[in-house]
């Protein structure tokens, strides 16, 4: 009898009470475990979800009645992912949240290991400063946060005119937990001295050009506020120019102006147009990823699930979920994922043919 016909033929309660034997000795057996932890296809816990602003903003507002943003460090609520309550992820390896800040707060300087990106959803006049750079938010606004950066945030209105501003963080707080490698530092003071004037960094990288001697050795990008008046109107060029992608309507990725990959490096991050009445076909990838509505309204069909979405909302598409969008009217879409990782593990993998309507 071959190994394979003897193993089968033993009894389940023998290989139990083996099973017993073994454990006090921190041993486990491989093959009561080896497809799930080696599976056929993503298997990933997480679910499609959205979120809607028009529910959350109203408690946002409430949260800043009962702490500030000095005493709460940074005021968010943690959009976590319906299927992994808890761990503060919306995917297995992101975090997003929405955070607030009222006219006149400061959220106090400080600065940690995870990279943080923030993408600008409501209201205007508050700023950020990073590194001893300030930049004003402005709704649609991509700002970055690298990692072991000082930054701190405030709102002093812009031509008197102050109002509640909230944007979308995205942090790889999750990958970081994973590899604890986690650091974090308070500042010494609540604001940073701030040492160059405010548009100092997208002035010597943003324009396709480098200065001769930088000194920029960072694997983050040198800019940190992609504003979005420029962003913007980068796809509605290509949308005058060329017919919209099939499965992705007109999408770009944010760079590094230095080499050209992903302005983070463990998170990409992209804008795309989808024109008035595009229907695309379903498409899937391993890198989940968080989408935010700037403009417009059209549907999200995610993993079979249907989602309607419209400006503000965020939404989820998980691992090797199939995604298949469509617009009513011009929508703009910013997202973000941990394809850079992905990438540079060589484990990327993407669908644009049928296939990706299977799941």
């Amino acid at each position: 009898m071959n190994t394979a016909a003897r193993v089968e033929s033993i009894d389940t309660s023998i290989r139990r009470r083996y099973y017993e034997r073994i454990r006090p000795l921190n041993l486990t057996p491989l093959w009561e475990s080896l497809h799930a932890l080696v599976p056929r296809a993503p298997q990933t816990p997480c679910v499609p979800a959205l979120w809607r602003y028009d529910d959350i903003r109203p408690l946002l507002m409430e949260s800043a009645e009962l702490i500030t943003a000095e005493e709460a460090v940074r005021r968010v609520l943690v959009l976590e992912n319906p299927a992994i309550m808890g761990r503060s992820s919306i995917t297995q390896s992101l975090y997003a949240g929405l955070q607030l800040i009222m006219p006149g707060e400061v959220a106090p300087s400080h600065r940690h290991v995870q990279s943080a990106l923030r993408f600008i959803v409501d209201g205007k006049g508050a700023y950020t400063t990073v590194g001893g750079e300030r930049t004003t938010m402005y709704p649609g606004d991509f700002i970055i946060t690298p990692s072991w950066a000082w930054h701190d945030h405030g709102n002093e209105g812009i031509g008197g005119v102050s109002e509640p501003v909230v944007w979308l963080d995205g942090l790889d707080i999750p990958m970081v937990r994973f590899f604890d490698a986690g650091f974090a530092e308070n500042d010494d003071s609540k604001v940073q001295h701030v040492a160059r004037p405010e548009g100092h960094s997208l002035a010597r990288f943003g324009h396709n050009m480098v200065p001769v001697r930088h000194d920029h050795q960072s694997a983050t990008s040198p800019i940190f506020n992609y504003p979005y008046a420029r962003s913007r109107e980068a796809l509605a060029q290509l949308q005058k120019q060329e017919a919209p992608d099939a499965w992705l309507g007109h999408k770009l990725r944010y760079i590094n102006p230095l080499t050209g990959g992903s302005p983070m490096p463990t998170i990409s991050t992209n804008l795309q147009l989808l024109p008035a009445g595009f229907a695309g076909k379903p498409h899937r990838a391993t890198d989940g990823a968080v989408y935010s509505v700037v403009e417009g309204r059209g549907h999200a069909e995610i993993g079979g699930q249907h989602f309607d979405f419209q400006p503000r909302d965020t939404f989820v598409v998980p691992s090797w979920a199939s995604l298949r969008l469509t617009a009513s009217e011009d929508a703009v879409l910013f997202s973000f994922s941990d394809r850079p990782v992905q990438q540079a593990m060589g484990v990327l993998r993407e669908s644009f043919d049928e296939a990706a309507e299977a799941n």
